[in-house]
C-alpha cells in the first residue's frame, strides 16, 4: 500500500476552487481598473481616480488639446470605431456559433450512441477493464456522463473565446485614449486587458473542471477509471469549439487584412487602417475574432486535453486504485499554483514597475515569461512535496512504474522550461530586434521574391531548437513517469497560461488601438506610440503561438498514450502495413488541412480585393476623404466567407478519427496519429514564425529606427512594397494554418481517446472481414 499525500483531501477539495475563484476576481478587478478609462467626451471622466498618486495609468487627466485635435471630437469618434469594432465582432460569433451549435448537438449524439453502443446499451455494471476482479459502471453511463462532459467542455470553450472578444473590444479604444498621455499608460490598459482574458479563462477552465469532477463522482463512488474516462469528453467539447473558432476566425481575419493591404498600401498607396478604405472595420473585427476568440479557445482546449490526459493515466495508476483524491487531483493542484504564480507576476508589469519609454515594452512582455517561469518552478516543486505520496506507481502499457515524487517535479519542470526556450527561439525568429528579421527586411532590396525565399528559409530553420526542446522534454518526462510524465510535461508548459494569454492578448487590443487612432485622425506621434506596442505585440503573439503548438505537441502525445492504454494496444509496430499506412495518411492530413485553409484566405480575399476596387472605383469623394465607404458590405464579405469555408476543414479532421478507427482499426488509427503529430508540429512552428518574421520586417523598414531600416523606406518605397507582399502571403501562414495545426493534432488524438472503447470492440470491420 503506498501512502498517502501530505495534503489532506479535505485541503484539496478547499484550495482548488479557491485558487480558481481568486483568478476570477483578479480578472474582475483588472477589468474594473481598464473601465476607469471612460470613452465620454468629459475631458475630467477620462480620470482614472485618485489611487496610487498618478502611477500606472491611474490618477492622471487627458492632456486637453493635442496639435490642433478637438479632445471631444477625436473621443467620441473612437467611441464610434469601438462600437462598429465590437458589433461586427459580436454579429459575426453569434453566426458562427449557430452554426457550431448545431454540430455541437449532432456530435453530442454521436458521442452517446457511439460509447453506449459498446455493451449493447446494457445498463448492468461491468469487469473494469484494468482490474476485472472489480465491477464498474456500464459503458451506457459511460456515454452519458462523456456526452455532457463534451457538452460543458464545448460551451466552456465558447464562452472563453466570446469573454475574450468582448474584453478586447472593451479595451481597444482606451488603449488609444491613454496612448495620449504616454506609451506607459496605453501599454498598462492593453497588458490589464489581456490579463482579463487570461485569468478568466484559466481560471474558469480549471473551476468548471473541477466541478465536474466532483459531480460526477456522486455517481460514479470507487469506479474512478469510468470517471475520468467520462472526464474526457470535457478536452473533445473543448477543442472541437476551438477547432472552429480558429479556423474560421482565421479566415476572417485574413481575408480583411489582406483585402485591405493589396488594395489600400499597394495599389492606393495609403496608410495601414486609414479610415477610407472600406476593408479597414473587417481588418480590425478580424483581429478579435481570430486573434483572441480562437487563440482563447485553442488554448483552452489545450488545457483541458493536458488535464484529461493526466488524469486518464492516473486513474488506472496507484492514484486512482488506492483512492488517493489529493495526489489524483496533481494536475489540478499545478493549475491552481499556476493562476497563484501568474497573479503575482502580473503585479511587476501592471505595479511594482513603471514603463516609460518605448524600448521598455518588449522587456517588460519578456520578463514576465520569464519572472512567471522561475516562481512557478519554486510553486511545482512545493504542489509536488504536499499532493504527492514519496512513492507511487503509474500505468505503463501494461505495468506498474514505480515513481518517486521528486521526478514527477522534474517531468513538470522540463515541460516549464521547455515552454520558455520554445518562446525565446520564436522570439529570436520573430522579433526585428534580431539579425534574421533584419536579414528579410534587407532581401526587400531586390524584390518580393527574394523576401519571400528568404523567409521561407527562416521558418524552416526556426523548427530545430523547439523539436529539440520538445524532444528532451518528451524523452525525460516519458523515462521517469511514462505517459502521465508527458501529459504533466505539458501542464507545466500550460501552468503559467494566464500570463501566456495576458501577453497574447495584449497583441491584437495593441493593433486594434492602432488603427482607431489612425481611423480617428488622432496625431502621428500618438500611431506612433500605438505603432510601437503593437511591434511589441507582434513579437509576444508569436511567442504565444510557440507555446500553444510546444504543449499541444506534448498534449497530442499524452493523449496517444492514454488512447493506445485504453485501446488495449501494448505496442505500436511501424514494419506492420497497418501502422505505416497510418503514418503516412497521418503525415499527410496536416499538407492537406493547410491547402483547404489557405485556398479559403486566398478566395475569400480576392471577393475583399474585387469589394474594395469596386467601391474606390465607383464611389466619388472616397479618395478625398469626402465620402465614407461601405464597410458593412466588406464585413459581410468576410462573415460569409469565413462561416462556409470553415466547415470543410473541421469535417476533415473531426471524421479521419472515426473513419479510420471504424474501418481500419486501432492499429491504422494509432498510425494516423502518431503520422498527424510529427509532421504537423513542424509546418505548424515554421508556419507562424515565416508569416511573423514577413510581418515583424514589413514593419522595421516602417519604423525607420537604425539607419539600416533607413535606407529601406520609407513607407511606399519598393523595398516596403516588396516587404509588404510578403507580409500579405505570410498572413494565413501565420494566423489561419499554423495556429489551427496545433488544433488538428490534439483533436484527432483526443478524439480517438474517447472513442477507444467503440473502435476497441467494433472497429477495423475491412481487416475484419477481408
Amino acid at each position: 500500500m503506498v501512502a498517502p499525500a501530505l495534503l489532506p483531501e479535505l485541503w484539496t477539495e478547499i484550495l482548488v476552487p479557491i485558487c480558481a475563484v481568486i483568478g476570477i476576481a483578479f480578472s474582475l478587478f483588472q477589468w474594473y481598473v481598464v473601465s476607469r478609462v471612460k470613452l465620454t467626451t468629459d475631458l475630467g471622466a477620462s480620470s482614472s481616480g485618485g489611487a496610487n498618486n498618478g502611477k500606472n495609468g491611474y490618477g492622471d487627466y487627458l492632456i486637453e488639446e493635442e496639435e490642433g485635435v478637438n479632445d471631444q471630437s477625436v473621443v467620441a469618434k473612437c467611441a464610434e470605431i469601438q462600437t462598429a469594432i465590437s458589433e461586427g465582432a459580436t454579429s459575426f460569433l453569434f453566426t458562427e456559433y449557430k452554426y457550431v451549435g448545431v454540430f455541437m448537438i449532432f456530435f453530442a449524439a454521436v458521442i452517446f450512441v457511439f460509447l453506449g453502443s459498446v455493451e449493447g446499451f446494457s445498463t448492468d455494471n461491468k469487469p473494469c477493464t484494468y482490474d476485472i476482479t472489480r465491477t464498474c459502471k456500464p459503458a451506457l453511463a459511460t456515454a452519458g456522463f462523456s456526452t455532457i462532459a463534451f457538452v460543458l467542455g464545448a460551451v466552456t470553450s465558447v464562452l472563453s473565446g466570446f469573454l475574450g472578444m468582448k474584453i478586447a473590444t472593451y479595451a481597444n479604444a482606451r488603449t488609444t485614449l491613454e496612448a495620449r498621455k504616454g506609451v506607459g499608460k496605453a501599454f498598462i490598459v492593453a497588458f490589464r486587458s489581456g490579463a482579463v482574458m487570461g485569468f478568466l479563462l484559466a481560471a474558469s477552465g480549471l473551476l468548471v473542471l473541477y466541478i465536474t469532477i466532483n459531480v460526477f463522482k456522486i455517481y460514479y463512488g470507487d469506479d474512478w477509471e469510468g470517471l475520468f474516462e467520462a472526464i474526457t469528453g470535457y478536452g473533445l467539447g473543448g477543442s472541437s469549439m476551438a477547432l472552429f473558432g480558429r479556423v474560421g476566425g482565421g479566415i476572417y481575419t485574413k481575408a480583411a487584412d489582406v483585402g485591405a493591404d493589396l488594395v489600400g498600401k499597394i495599389e492606393r498607396n495609403i496608410p495601414e487602417d486609414d479610415p477610407r478604405n472600406p476593408a479597414v472595420i473587417a481588418d480590425n473585427v478580424g483581429d478579435n475574432v481570430g486573434d483572441i476568440a480562437g487563440m482563447g479557445s485553442d488554448l483552452f482546449g489545450s488545457y483541458a486535453e493536458a488535464s484529461c490526459a493526466a488524469l486518464v493515466v492516473a486513474s488506472i495508476s496507484s492514484f486512482g486504485i488506492n483512492h488517493d483524491f489529493t495526489a489524483m487531483c496533481y494536475p489540478l493542484l499545478i493549475s491552481s499554483m499556476g493562476i497563484l504564480v501568474c497573479l503575482i507576476t502580473t503585479l511587476f508589469a501592471t505595479d511594482f514597475f513603471e514603463i516609460k519609454v518605448v524600448k521598455e515594452i518588449e522587456p517588460a512582455l519578456k520578463n514576465q515569461l520569464i519572472i512567471s517561469t522561475v516562481i512557478m518552478t519554486v510553486g511545482i516543486a512545493i504542489v509536488s512535496w504536499v499532493g504527492l505520496p514519496s512513492s507511487f506507481t503509474i500505468f505503463n502499457f501494461g505495468t506498474q512504474k514505480v515513481v518517486k515524487n521528486w521526478q514527477l517535479f522534474l517531468c513538470v519542470c522540463v515541460g516549464l522550461w521547455a515552454g520558455l526556450i520554445i518562446g525565446f527561439v520564436t522570439e529570436y525568429y520573430t522579433s526585428n530586434a534580431y539579425s534574421p528579421v533584419q536579414d528579410v527586411a534587407d532581401s526587400c532590396r531586390t524584390g518580393a521574391a527574394t523576401n519571400v525565399i528568404f523567409g521561407l528559409a527562416l521558418g524552416y530553420k526556426s523548427v530545430i531548437i523547439p523539436i529539440f526542446a520538445i524532444a528532451i522534454s518528451i524523452f525525460v518526462s516519458f523515462s521517469f513517469a511514462a505517459m502521465y510524465g508527458v501529459a504533466v510535461a505539458a501542464l507545466g508548459m500550460l501552468s503559467t497560461i494566464a500570463t501566456g494569454l495576458a501577453i497574447d492578448a495584449y497583441g491584437p487590443i495593441s493593433d486594434n488601438a492602432g488603427g482607431i487612432a489612425e481611423m480617428a485622425g488622432m496625431s502621428h506621434r500618438i500611431r506612433e506610440r500605438t505603432d510601437a506596442l503593437d511591434a511589441a505585440g507582434n513579437t509576444t503573439a508569436a511567442i504565444g503561438k510557440g507555446f500553444a503548438i510546444g504543449s499541444a505537441a506534448l498534449v497530442s502525445l499524452a493523449l496517444f498514450g492514454a488512447f493506445v492504454s485504453r485501446a488495449g494496444i501494448h505496442t505500436v509496430d511501424v514494419l506492420t502495413p497497418k501502422v505505416i499506412i497510418g503514418l503516412l495518411v497521418g503525415a499527410m492530413l496536416p499538407y492537406w488541412f493547410s491547402a483547404m485553409t489557405m485556398k479559403s484566405v486566398g478566395s475569400a480575399a480576392l471577393k475583399m480585393v474585387e469589394e474594395v476596387r469596386r467601391q474606390f472605383n465607383t464611389i466619388p469623394g472616397l479618395m478625398e476623404g469626402t465620402a465614407k465607404p461601405d464597410y458593412a458590405t466588406c464585413v459581410k464579405i468576410s462573415t460569409d466567407a469565413s462561416i462556409k469555408e470553415m466547415i470543410p476543414p473541421g469535417c476533415l479532421v473531426m471524421l479521419t478519427p472515426l473513419i479510420v478507427g471504424f474501418f481500419f482499426g486501432v492499429e491504422t488509427l494509432s498510425g494516423v496519429l502518431a503520422g498527424s503529430l510529427v509532421s504537423g508540429v513542424q509546418i505548424a512552428i515554421s508556419a507562424s514564425n515565416t508569416g511573423g518574421a514577413w510581418d515583424n520586417a514589413k514593419k522595421y523598414i516602417e519604423a525607420g529606427v537604425s539607419e539600416h531600416a533607413k535606407s529601406l523606406g520609407p513607407k511606399g518605397s519598393e523595398p516596403h512594397k516588396a516587404a509588404v507582399i510578403g507580409d500579405t502571403i505570410g498572413d494565413p501562414l501565420k494566423d489561419t494554418s499554423g495556429p489551427s495545426l496545433n488544433i488538428l493534432i490534439k483533436l484527432m488524438a483526443v478524439e480517438s481517446l474517447v472513442f477507444a472503447p467503440f473502435f476497441a470492440t467494433h472497429g477495423g470491420i475491412l481487416f475484419k472481414y477481408l
